[in-house]
């Protein structure tokens, strides 16, 4: 059993590339590789699942309390041979001056050893200061190997190795030099998902091939299986079941709308729904279903494709007319709009939100959230005391929704974080709900199972409704 967190001297080094391909490598091995992300992310657990062949999950200290994250690591280390977690900017960064969410804190409460991939352009000598000054500035944490990226050729790799031999006692596990045919393509919100990503089967293949021939991969294992720590052997479950009955969830998920927590789609599976999967894109019609889920994406890159969606643009807006309960985020948000402006094109989208989106060249809103509720909200928190409940979330987009007029109805206050309009997120109309921010299904915040009490009381009232108009 072996488990590591790889990390970076910095953000922007190459490391999801390097993670991504140590999956591909060690999953091609026959190796079972369960993948854990860092922190709010959907793009990088869609590479790292896809190379594992088994969801890559999120462990986030904006969300999580520290023995939550302990115990949902241990239940999807449970029956693997690898645990890889990939961290999020670099090693020492974080929000506060203590560093108390960074990829050290994590790895510290792991109890789990770096690799670190530290981008080597235009480096030489210099790598030895910066090997040892990470070493140095925090003696909890194990650095157990460095991998050399975007590395020049030979001689430049030969020089890098003899550095850091002579000053320093990290090992170096590989070099993986610099290759364009390596790189996953980068856009305005970062790099391309994976479920959007036309040859992402062959690009991951591509991936582990040279991180097999590049890297020693055993050299690897040995590094997280010296240290590795039994985690807590019976974690809670991700979700409690509600009493009711089942109920049928609409999901769409497509090249268009792919951002969802695994975690969070279990968690609405054990508080009792049936997810339905459909094709924003090209399905006609919706499933049959007793309420619409419609996560992030990037809706702005298959406008076209939407619009020209019409008969399934036109039984989504009937559904929430008709009081259909529905939750959408962020790119979900921006389909139910009644357009997306982005550059020279306006394409028409559902209409069930009475403004129009339009796309920025900077980001509207990114980072971490913290939302109070307003006490408009469909399912709302309770915190037991009387007082508005607040909850962690994260956004990211680069949209703006314009105009809202005054009448608008909000379910929570941003008190930080930017949301619609600064101020507010979370729209109601009807029984929809339509948010900027991401919600995490946590302790904290269950939102997985209001939404499925919600779901069934509505479906109740109704058929309380129908019971009393044929009563003689």
């Amino acid at each position: 059993m072996t488990r590591l967190l790889v990390s970076a001297a910095h953000k922007s080094s190459g490391k999801t590339t390097v993670a991504t391909g140590l999956c591909a490598a060690l999953a091609a091995r026959g190796l079972r590789v369960q993948p854990f992300k860092k922190g709010p992310d959907y793009i990088d657990p869609l590479w790292l699942g896809h190379a594992a062949g088994r969801p890559c999950v999120n462990l986030d200290f904006h969300t999580q309390d520290h023995d939550e994250i302990l115990a949902m690591a241990a239940r999807y280390e449970r029956d693997t041979d690898v645990t890889l977690v990939e961290g999020n900017k670099g090693l020492y960064d974080g929000v506060d001056l203590e560093g108390s969410n960074s990829n050290a804190a994590l790895a510290k409460l792991l109890e789990t050893p770096v690799v670190l991939v530290v981008d080597c352009r235009g480096m030489t000598r210099g790598i030895a200061p910066l090997l040892l000054g990470y070493q140095a500035f925090d003696a909890g944490v194990r650095i157990g190997g460095v991998i050399l990226n975007r590395v020049g050729g030979a001689r430049h790799e030969s020089k890098l190795r003899a550095v850091i031999e002579h000053y320093t006692d990290v090992p170096v596990l590989g070099a993986v030099h610099e290759d364009p045919a390596l790189q996953i393509i980068e856009r305005h919100l970062g790099l391309v998902p994976s479920n959007e990503h036309q040859k992402a089967d062959s690009q991951i293949r591509r991936l582990g091939e040279a991180i097999a021939a590049q890297v020693d991969l055993e050299a690897v294992l040995r590094i997280g299986a010296d240290t590795r720590t039994p985690l807590p052997a019976t974690p809670s479950p991700v979700a409690e079941a509600t009493a009711g009955p089942k109920v049928r969830i609409a999901v769409a998920r497509d090249a268009a709308f792919g951002f969802y927590y695994h975690t969070d789609l279990e968690a609405l599976e054990q508080a009792g729904a049936q997810l339905c999967f459909f094709d924003a894109l090209h399905d006609a019609e919706l499933p049959e279903a007793d309420a619409l889920f419609i996560g992030g994406g990037f809706p702005e890159t298959h406008l076209a494709a939407l619009e020209a969606n019409a008969p399934l643009r036109g039984a989504i807006l009937d559904a929430i007319e008709a009081g259909l309960p529905a939750y959408a985020e962020c790119g979900g948000l921006m389909y139910l709009s009644r357009s997306i402006r982005w550059k020279d094109q306006c394409h028409t989208m559902v209409g069930v939100i009475p403004g129009d989106v339009v796309m920025h060249e900077r980001p509207q809103g990114r980072g971490y959230v913290r939302l109070e509720e307003t006490g408009a909200g469909l399912w709302p928190l309770r915190d037991g005391e009387g007082k508005a409940a607040t909850f962690p979330a994260h956004e990211f987009h680069y949209s703006a929704l314009e105009p809202m007029g005054a009448e608008t109805v909000y379910a929570y206050r941003v008190l930080r974080g930017h949301g619609v309009d600064g101020r507010h997120d979370g729209i109601v109309r009807h029984n929809l709900l339509a948010s900027y921010s991401h919600q995490r299904h946590t302790r904290r915040n269950p939102w997985a199972s209001r939404f499925v009490a919600f779901i069934r009381h509505q479906l109740q009232s109704r058929s309380a409704t129908q019971a009393r108009s044929t009563a003689p």
